[in-house]
């Protein structure tokens, strides 16, 4: 009789892989947050925030467990299997906390970001400057093959971010490429989702539909572009995982090169190349970079103190964690 017991929702939800304790649970959704937090600034990414956390291997592993013995589960209404199976109980605390970040935070980093720019930047840029040396230091050994493999990492990103906007077709086959592309620089450290769409040409178009969800053509765009999202992240998550678990160095050496020729984006000194009117607003498409004309004025010092506040809140959390410089993946 035991055996032939059926499972709860709860036991299904217990059952599937994520924290075990409050405490865990408490400390996932934190790094939700940051995460979240992350996503709504342009230019940076919320998978950088999730390795320097430790918890980019976990992630990209809970997206795998969405398989197809979990499609056959669902298909079979198998539906408490299917949650025992995946990665349910992880994404939940930690997707909370992505959702509460960006809910809470948009509208706050949307006004920094347009009324006091460098400040924000320099916060940002010192954060993202100590996540490059703690993500380096997951790499066991710098040697000729992980310091070229950097060095392809900062040359991939700082040509992506120099990239200007393009005109490209509003056919459903390139709106499904589009959250393709989209969500795997998602979930690359250092690169932006939506700096990407906004590179495609597809920034203004996702934006204008998402404001009218309703319309019959809008819910087919946000139904083929989520598709895409889908199918991105779901095979780019297994291809970073299998090099993560076969080429572990290799791979973050790639990814810390990533992060380092993000920065060239978050230089907090720009000045505007070329505006365009996007839904009303003016969006800067591309901009260069500068070096500060007012000299060691106190805003020039100010930005500084912010970069080095940034710098060592990471370093100090980096040492609060201790978490092991190689995180082996689940096989």
């Amino acid at each position: 009789m035991g055996e032939n017991r059926i499972m709860t929702w709860k036991e299904a939800f217990c059952k599937s892989p994520g924290p075990r304790t409050a405490k865990e649970s408490f400390i996932l959704y934190v790094k939700g947050l940051c995460m979240g937090s992350a996503d709504v600034i342009p230019g940076v990414s919320g998978g950088t925030i999730a390795l320097i956390t430790g918890i980019y291997e976990q992630l990209l592993e809970a997206v795998k467990s969405f398989d197809s013995t979990a499609v056959r589960r669902i298909l079979s209404l198998d539906l408490k299997g299917a949650v025992a199976a995946v990665h349910v109980r992880f994404l939940v605390f930690l997707l909370g906390g992505i959702a509460t970040a960006i809910i809470s935070t948009a509208k706050l980093m949307n006004y920094l970001l347009i009324h006091h720019p460098v400040p924000t930047w320099s916060l940002f840029f010192g954060l993202i400057a100590a996540s490059v040396l703690v993500v380096g230091r997951k790499v066991t050994s710098w040697d000729k093959t992980t310091l070229p493999a950097c060095m392809l990492g900062v040359a991939a990103a700082w040509e992506i971010v120099s990239l200007v906007p393009v005109t490209t077709p509003e056919d459903m086959w390139f709106v499904f490429l589009s959250g393709f592309i989209a969500i795997c620089a998602m979930i690359l450290p250092g690169i932006s989702g939506a700096f990407i769409l906004l590179i495609l040409g597809k920034y203004a178009f996702i934006i204008g539909a998402l404001k009218n969800p309703f319309l019959v053509q809008n819910v087919i765009i946000l139904f083929v572009f989520c598709a895409g999202c889908l199918a991105g992240i779901l095979s780019f998550s297994r291809l970073l995982s299998y090099m993560l678990s076969r080429w572990h160095d290799i791979t973050l050496a790639v990814l810390t090169g990533l992060m380092a020729g993000s920065m060239k984006k978050i230089w907090p000194w720009k000045e505007p190349v070329e505006v365009a009117v996007i839904m009303g607003k003016p969006h800067v498409l591309y901009e260069r970079n500068i070096i500060p004309k007012e000299g060691m004025s106190m805003e020039v010092m100010a930005a500084i103190t912010l970069a080095v506040t940034g710098f060592l809140i990471v370093i100090a959390l980096d040492r609060l964690s201790g978490a092991p410089e190689k995180t082996a993946v689940p096989q």
